[in-house]
């Protein structure tokens, strides 16, 4: 099955490493018809790039989106060696959820040459980040023009009050490769962060997981073991009542602003220090009296954020089972 909104909506890429969380997100993005999604451009950060690209290949197919192009991007961070997190994604990044062959494969071009084009072909488009950053750092290199062309950055990334997921103050996606956060955050782009401050108050507690047992098909089936495996592991890591679901927030600020809070602030990336290379250093007081570059959120409506979760990928299952 081939499904594609009939409406124009908003134009978004996505730049994605699947990844449990990822694959939450773009169910969202799938059921939500407000949303145009030109294409999916896939990094190395949760698992390599090969897995991470066929990952977004079964999630398009599980979904019924095989209109979505998939292009694979850059295998590793600019300067760094590659940190993967298969402890709390699974061996393939998708909990060894055994899912068909994709009979898809990723479109011909790099993942970086894509994004450049339709940048440059899509005045305005929202470019949403829920890996590593290292593609676009690499397109803003290769082809400056596209700063002017991006409406806007919104990305699961960094921390500030509530310390790190992968390291100490480290956030994962801005430790794999802090220097092309450095590029993205001083390209001069209208950017939204959704840190972990944010992340880790969307909590997929029983009761939201009860939710998640209703959805009905094969996208309900995997979205159960999906979510379950991921909120083992953190429940364990951090001894809160559910996991934390990270990227699944980048598109529900696109959908529903209203549902969150935050602020501009200054954001700088920490590239110098031997302890935290990737820290995100948030002027949150406005204490050094630099220009803010991002709007930082920090607070959710977190029954509303379910709510809407439930509803779209609820509507996308029983369309396709």
């Amino acid at each position: 099955m081939t499904s594609q909104s009939s409406s124009p909506g908003r134009p978004i890429l996505i730049d994605t490493d699947p990844g449990l969380d990822d694959a939450i997100a773009l169910l969202l993005t799938f059921g939500s018809p407000e949303l145009d999604l030109r294409g999916i451009t896939t990094v190395a950060g949760n698992v390599p790039v090969d897995l991470t690209t066929r990952n977004a290949l079964q999630i398009c197919e599980l979904a019924g989106r095989t209109d979505i192009p998939v292009h694979a991007g850059c295998a590793r961070p600019l300067l760094r060696q590659l940190e993967t997190a298969e402890s709390v994604h699974g061996d393939n990044g998708l909990a060894d959820v055994p899912l068909p062959d994709p009979t898809l494969k990723p479109r011909p071009g790099h993942a970086v040459d894509f994004l450049i084009d339709t940048v440059l072909a899509t005045p305005g488009i929202t470019v949403c980040l829920l890996g590593p950053m290292t593609n676009l750092a690499v397109a803003l290199i290769k082809e400056p023009r596209i700063a002017a062309n991006i409406g806007s950055v919104v990305a699961m990334a960094g921390s500030f009050f509530a310390g790190g997921n992968s390291a100490p103050a480290l956030e994962f996606n801005m430790q794999v490769d802090p220097h092309a956060a450095h590029v993205v955050m001083t390209a001069g782009l209208d950017v939204t962060l959704a840190p972990l401050d944010l992340t880790h108050s969307v909590l997929t507690t029983d009761a939201q997981l009860a939710r998640v047992a209703k959805l009905p098909g094969r996208i309900g089936r995997a979205a159960l073991a999906w979510l379950s495996f991921y909120g083992a592991h953190d429940r364990k890591k951090y001894g809160t009542p559910g996991g934390p679901l990270h990227d699944p927030c980048v598109i529900a600020w696109l959908l529903r602003p209203d549902l969150f809070s935050g602020k501009r602030v200054a954001v700088d990336i920490d590239l110098k220090s031997d302890l935290v290379p990737g820290m995100t250093v948030m002027d949150w007081w406005g204490t050094t009296g630099k220009s803010p570059n991002a709007m930082v959120l920090n607070r959710a409506d977190v029954d509303g954020f379910y709510d809407l979760l439930f509803e779209r990928i609820g509507a996308l299952a029983a369309a396709i089972q």
